[in-house]
């Protein structure tokens, strides 16, 4: 878990034209010098009405779970244990790639290491992590989720579950590494989900989709006597190319 160190922050929020202490080249305690930048408050904005949102559409539970989005070479994070409807303007916590505290007085979430693996290694500029329920449930019975549907060509092909470890310890986040290989999405084993995506938008919908898959491999696989048709890897990997023409231009 990150911790809180009062010699890094600046003491004045976001508001107002306050200033807020980063760590630069300069080390440990340097200040930015100005404020907030504009595009860390929309940022911001935007990650606490997607971390909302994952409570009021049922898959998260209180403080579980967690989000980030990259701006630059900032994290924003959630913060640890803080009710996401109580987060306002002034609570915006951001971290560099090394992990290092530089906006804000609150603790990251406990989950950092996760996060900031997946920036490391991917192309990620969001990434959502939640405790859904059937999802959750699949994680528990199979090494990976059995292709259900061809949605999971959206996530780049079969949903691996990770191995289970600790929560907030870099063995989860490396076996998260491992499970994210050539996908934006995984299942963390007795766990929860994570997907990753371009926009926090994006990595959201790729969450919400692995649930629907997960909740349609229960109830299908529930039917006594009857066993769920399962589509191919080719027939997987020819839907995620189309998936990649789906939608609007421009």
């Amino acid at each position: 878990m990150a911790e809180q160190r009062g010699d890094e922050r600046g003491g004045r929020g976001v508001g107002g034209g306050a200033q807020v202490v980063r760590e630069g080249a300069g080390g440990v305690g340097e200040s930015r010098g100005s404020s907030v930048r504009a595009e860390e408050v929309r940022a911001w904005g935007a990650l606490v009405a997607t971390a909302r949102r994952t409570v009021s559409e049922g898959l998260v539970v209180g403080t579980s779970g967690n989000v980030s989005v990259r701006v630059g070479d900032t994290v924003l994070v959630t913060p640890s244990g803080v009710p996401y409807d109580r987060l306002a303007p002034d609570d915006v916590t951001g971290v560099d790639l090394d992990g290092r505290q530089v906006l804000g007085t609150l603790v990251p979430t406990s989950e950092l290491p996760m996060h900031l693996t997946v920036y490391r290694t991917t192309d990620a500029r969001a990434v959502v992590h939640t405790h859904a329920v059937h999802a959750t449930a699949v994680s528990t019975l199979v090494p990976e989720l059995p292709t259900i549907h061809y949605m999971a060509g959206a996530l780049g092909g079969p949903v691996r579950v990770a191995p289970y470890a600790t929560y907030g310890t870099e063995q989860l986040a490396e076996n998260v590494r491992h499970a994210l290989a050539d996908r934006t999405g995984c299942l963390l084993q007795n766990h929860g989900t994570l997907t990753y995506g371009a926009t926090l938008d994006q990595a959201y919908d790729r969450t919400a989709q692995l649930e629907w898959m997960c909740r349609l491999w229960l109830t299908a696989s529930s039917v006594p006597g009857l066993t769920p048709n399962l589509l191919s890897a080719e027939q997987v990997a020819e839907a995620g190319e189309r998936l990649q023409g789906y939608g609007q231009r421009g």
